[in-house]
């Protein structure tokens, strides 16, 4: 059975700081369609300031999941900040306890990080926001696995998803946020939480998939 030795795979975080950071222009491209166009320089801020502090000794990856919850917390302005926020210490309390993490132990850390961003942030599927990414994801990595997927495909199944998820929002009219001002006129354009998301998740995907053991 594969999985992935926790105490070994901080550096998850790192991986996840350096996606985001090269991508930065991009979601802020996408953000200033319908947004403040800050979204890819606030993310990048906060998870660079993360990895940072993490240092050459990297911890495992519950203690960086942690580090990151509780920074993006304090260091990014907005919404955006208290979802991811959420996002990763939800997901951090879930390997509490854990040494690996197998298939039903990502399941598990998936869905408590996509149950503290829906109860905090209050937006639903159709919305426009970064559940469009995640609830879809989340969705169809529960599907492989129930179909006897193994773990490596499991992940692949969620990063598909959301990245569909994600290009879904290009039709959809934003719902809440400040988006939700410009009604119609929302449609058209990437929802650039979705778009991030999908990035966070296929870059965990691949970091995962490459610690199995």
């Amino acid at each position: 059975m594969s999985a992935v030795v926790l105490a070994e795979a901080g550096g998850v975080v790192t991986e996840l700081a350096a996606a985001i950071s090269d991508k930065r222009a991009w979601l802020s491209e996408i953000d200033g369609a319908i947004g403040d166009g800050d979204h890819g320089i606030n993310m990048a801020k906060g998870f660079m300031q993360a990895s940072s502090a993490l240092g050459p000794a990297t911890e495992g990856l519950a203690a960086s999941f942690t580090l990151l919850g509780d920074t993006l917390l304090g260091g990014i302005g907005g919404s955006m900040g208290p979802l991811y926020g959420t996002f990763f210490l939800e997901m951090a309390n879930a390997l509490s306890g854990a040494a690996t993490l197998d298939v039903a132990g990502c399941g598990r850390m998936l869905h408590a990080g996509l149950a503290g961003v829906a109860e905090l942030g209050g937006a639903k599927p159709g919305d426009k926001t970064m559940l469009d990414a995640l609830v879809p994801a989340v969705a169809a990595f529960d599907a492989a696995r129930a179909a006897g997927a193994d773990f490596a495909a499991c992940l692949d199944a969620m990063a598909a998803a959301a990245e569909r998820g994600r290009d879904a929002t290009r039709e959809m009219v934003a719902k809440v946020g400040r988006a939700a001002r410009l009604g119609e006129r929302s449609r058209g354009v990437l929802d650039a939480g979705a778009a991030s998301c999908c990035l966070i998740l296929q870059t965990l995907a691949a970091a995962l998939k490459r610690r199995m053991t």
